[in-house]
């Protein structure tokens, strides 16, 4: 992206920032890899490779690449170039953190009520949709998706209290 600050519209996080922090955040992951590969072993043992062989390599190449990406930053010149404006991230925003919160409340709801509670929030929030069509898709969809995973594929999906009263 080599838009500038006047034709994205407003202030935001710099490219070159975001990109370096990305770079770091991925050498990061790959230092993890590495480490916890050494841990359980990542050599070659008498019946093959070891449980941290492929992730010692796959941690090695985050780092190799992160290395690259960090040194071909560095060497471009700054252009003081946008990643987004503020407004383009509270967009995002507004779909990340229901879809986090969604995940984290699979646990302790069930994947049914969790899922039924987040199409009810983008439904009415972002959709503005009217309450009879929300609450019929946010029931709909989650019964429909019962049916077919546990039903028709004898696939079970995480429950919670309330899908185990029915068991």
């Amino acid at each position: 992206m080599s838009e500038t600050t006047h034709e994205i519209g407003g202030t935001g996080p710099s490219h070159r920032g975001v990109e370096s922090g990305v770079t770091v955040v991925m050498a990061a992951v790959g230092l993890t890899a590495i480490i916890g590969s050494l841990k359980v072993g990542a050599g070659w043992g008498g019946e093959g490779p070891q449980a941290g062989f492929f992730p010692f390599y796959i941690g090695s190449s985050l780092i190799i690449a992160s290395a690259v990406n960090l040194a071909q930053l560095l060497l471009r010149p700054r252009d003081g170039a946008l990643f987004a404006a503020w407004s383009q991230l509270r967009l995002v925003l507004a779909v990340v953190v229901p879809t986090t919160v969604y995940v984290f409340l699979i646990p302790y709801l069930g994947i049914y009520v969790a899922s039924a509670l987040l199409i009810a929030v983008f439904m009415r929030w972002l959709g503005r949709y009217p309450w009879h069509i929300v609450v019929a898709v946010a029931i709909g969809m989650p019964a429909l998706t019962y049916f077919m995973f546990e039903m028709w594929f004898l696939v079970p999906l995480p429950k919670g209290p309330l899908e185990t009263m029915f068991y």
